[in-house]
């Protein structure tokens, strides 16, 4: 035991590694705060110069990054309605119309203490359960991860505001949009129409930018005279008071984040919406609706999505499987300097597991830190004059788009869609089913085949399998029921058959 404290404390007392962390956590922040430049993209670039780099030294700052990353997401969420990565997206449902209300202080401290209680979870359940869940997460067939991501599509009903029709019709339309491309296994062309262009298919950060960044712009044209909202950031930290209050809600969203973190392919995206639904179900009298600034929509998915960085390295560090896009690319680095991740590592140098442990949760606490300051200068950006402000909009817009692909089309289609955005929120359709879609789509597409695949392209034998095994069953319970419960004949089954009230 004493020898796991030492090399967790090792990062600690280094001033050179401590150094490491807060610098990647400090650039993680900023870097995942602007749409577009992904801590994928900025952990792969440090492979390249940290190749000739001590192992500890490269770690400390690629975690460091990392941690950093996922919670920076949620600032421009909050404060443009911009979501700084897949993961934030969720967070601008409500951290945004509280920015509105003069509140953007309030929720960015919310937001920060928040992320920090769900990435100690996180790391918690790695350091003590790790084993545990890494089994659990190989118990998962592609039908399994099928049946995730259709449940993640169900959740249209928790974003689509007061229509449900409208929302499955643009979680629809996002699913279109996320195959149009090459199939994944076939390589045929889908939805290209003969455009070469198109092979790849079309980015979903562009699309998301498009979706929430230059549409919220094209929205503010119409109120460029109205004079900017005064935000309250008297008082940023949130009291203790609210921790407690809230902190029910995060431990249980925490979870979510873990399971989900864990299961490879995944990631915070999908974990962050499922605590929002989550936290919408079990939320009983929230202090205003869902969608207009109810501050369990800020906890639940920020706690969930820090919380799945350390589900994420559970069977990276156990199994040697990534469990999203950022662990493989610290997997490929560990192969770099001559380490094999997975049961080897923790049999042959078991005091690399400890080194993680104790760099993620230095990163967290760094992550409080500088998430709770510099938060007043953050929040001048929203009382800025509409006049400078929407063309900050568009040009950071512009910089996320082409920085992905550094492809002029990428910004056609930005735009493309920042258009469409503003003709669905002008008619009522929200833009949050859309991402969700086109997200998803892919994870549906891929596992389906694969899951035909496994079970001899018997549709027959898929089905049979599917209900004999008991995860498989429980997932299929879960969507029937949802889908049940969100279906406009629920409040008459309840009052005919289950004799309960209609609400």
């Amino acid at each position: 035991m004493m020898e796991a404290l030492q090399y967790f404390a090792i990062a600690w007392t280094d001033p050179k590694l401590l150094l490491l962390v807060a610098a990647g956590t400090m650039s993680g922040i900023y870097v995942g705060a602007i749409p577009g430049l992904s801590v994928t993209m900025a952990v792969s670039i440090l492979i390249s110069f940290t190749f000739s780099w001590d192992v500890n030294e490269a770690l400390c700052l690629m975690v460091g990054i990392y941690m950093g990353g996922v919670y920076g997401g949620s600032r421009t969420a909050i404060l443009l309605n911009i979501p700084g990565a897949p993961s934030a997206i969720a967070t601008a449902l409500d951290g945004y119309p509280l920015a509105l209300k003069g509140e953007a202080g309030q929720a960015i401290g919310l937001s920060t203490t928040m992320s920090a209680i769900g990435g100690f979870l996180g790391i918690l359940v790695l350091a003590v359960a790790a084993p545990v869940v890494s089994e659990f997460a190989l118990t998962f067939q592609p039908r399994d991860y099928m049946l995730l991501a259709i449940l993640g599509i169900l959740l249209v009903g928790s974003l689509s505001g007061e229509s449900l029709a409208k929302g499955v019709w643009a979680g629809a339309f996002g699913m279109l949009i996320g195959t149009v491309g090459l199939d994944p296994l076939t390589a045929e062309e889908r939805f290209t129409f003969g455009v070469t262009e198109l092979w790849n298919g079309i980015s979903f950060i562009a699309v998301m930018i498009g979706l929430f960044g230059v549409s919220e712009a094209l929205v503010q044209l119409h109120h460029i005279g109205k004079e900017a909202v005064k935000q309250k950031v008297g008082k940023i930290a949130p009291s203790w008071a609210m921790i407690r209050k809230y902190l029910p809600l995060s431990l249980q969203t925490s979870g979510i984040g873990v399971i989900i973190g864990a299961l490879p392919g995944t990631g915070g995206d999908i974990a962050a919406l499922l605590a929002y639904d989550h936290a919408k179900r079990v939320t009983r009298d929230p202090e205003v609706p869902f969608g207009e600034g109810a501050k369990e929509g800020l906890v639940a998915p920020e706690t969930a999505n820090n919380a799945a960085v350390g589900g994420a390295f559970i069977p990276m560090l156990t199994l040697g499987i990534p469990g999203d896009a950022v662990t493989a690319i610290i997997i490929g680095a560990l192969y770099i300097h001559g380490l094999n991740p997975g049961p080897m590592l923790m049999i042959d140098r078991p005091h690399m597991f400890w080194f993680m442990v104790g760099n993620l949760m230095l990163a967290n606490i760094l992550m409080l830190v500088f998430g709770l300051t510099g938060i007043k200068v953050f929040t001048k950006i929203v009382e800025c004059p509409r006049a400078i402000l929407i063309p900050l909009i568009l040009l950071l817009s512009v910089v996320g788009a082409y920085a992905v692909n550094n492809a002029i089309t990428d910004v056609y289609w930005m735009l493309g869609f920042g258009l469409l955005g503003y003709f669905m929120k002008t008619y009522g359709y929200q833009v949050g089913p859309v991402i969700l879609g086109v997200i998803l789509a892919r994870l549906i597409d891929e596992n389906w085949r694969r899951a035909i695949i496994s079970e001899g392209e018997s549709l027959s034998a898929f089905f049979v399998n599917m209900v004999s095994s008991p995860l498989s069953l429980v997932l299929l319970a879960v969507v029937l029921l949802i889908l049940v419960n969100q279906s406009p004949l629920w409040p008459v089954i309840r009052r005919r058959v289950l004799g309960g009230e209609t609400t």
